[in-house]
């Protein structure tokens, strides 16, 4: 049986949602949280202020919004990654792998940083991070199959906090020392899980 079309309505809606966001996002990423605005969000977008109205009460919705693609597009990235990753990994292409994920994803986003700094109630959806850990403390686990799943679950904790201690160091570093701080979280991580995993 065929799938329903979907209405044109609707994804013309789906299409303004999508410019709207993007245009945020660029706006966010050069300007910062403080100095963007609705109105802005809107010129950048070719839309009127009653339009982007229509789809977010206020900056703070928009920021929201982002985040929470943000958070399924980073989930769907570590699960590539999950399925690339086995056994037969040397434990620092793993390390490395893990890096570079956040990298990546830091680079295709700018306004990542902007966004997370901002001052918004965000509610953390702990079914996503509990899924990050479990997935990570599998692949550790597939490395080193003595591991407990305790044990493997402990190292994703502090595997993940010393990714996330890339962020601010990350964001204050000009275009051409980024690389290299990379290079150093990279043998950082990798000296941890080799020390864990090689046992």
């Amino acid at each position: 049986m065929p799938t329903p079309r979907r209405a044109p309505q609707q994804e013309r809606g789906e299409r303004r949602l999508a410019q709207l966001l993007a245009a945020a996002e660029a706006l966010l990423a050069e300007v910062g949280y403080e100095a963007a605005t609705m109105t802005g969000i809107a010129d950048r977008a070719k839309a009127s202020i009653g339009t982007l109205y229509q789809y977010f009460p206020n900056k703070e919705s928009v920021v929201l919004a982002l985040r929470n693609r943000y958070s399924g597009e980073m989930e769907a990235r570590w699960a590539h990654l999950d399925e690339e990753a086995t056994a037969a990994s040397p434990v620092r292409e793993i390390a490395h792998q893990l890096i570079e994920v956040m990298n990546r994803f830091v680079e295709d986003h700018p306004a990542y940083f902007p966004i997370l700094d901002a001052p918004v109630k965000h509610k953390h959806n702990q079914e996503a991070r509990n899924r990050l850990r479990e997935r990570m403390a599998g692949l550790f686990r597939r490395k080193r199959p003595a591991l407990s799943a305790q044990a493997a679950y402990r190292m994703a904790q502090v595997s993940i906090q010393i990714i996330k201690s890339m962020y601010l160091l990350h964001a204050d570093a000009p275009p051409q020392e980024r690389e290299e701080l990379v290079k150093e979280y990279q043998h950082a991580l990798a000296a941890y899980l080799e020390s864990r995993l090689s046992i």
